[in-house]
C-alpha cells in the first residue's frame, strides 16, 4: 500500500487509485487493489506468493 489514496497492485506493482477501482481482495484482513482482472485472478489464485 502507499497513501490512504493510492495502493500498489500487488502483482504487476502499477499505483491504483483506491476510489476509482472496483477490482479488491481480502487476504488476512488487508484489502488489496488491483488494476485488472488479470492481476487479480493471478492473487486470487495464490495470494501468499505476492504478500510478504
Amino acid at each position: 500500500m502507499t497513501d490512504e489514496g493510492s495502493a500498489v497492485d500487488p502483482v504487476c506493482g502499477m499505483s491504483v487509485e483506491k476510489s476509482s477501482s472496483s477490482l479488491t481482495a481480502e487476504y488476512r484482513g488487508e484489502t488489496y487493489y488491483f488494476c485488472s482482472p488479470g492481476c487479480r485472478t493471478s492473487f486470487l489464485a495464490n495470494p501468499a506468493a505476492y504478500v510478504s
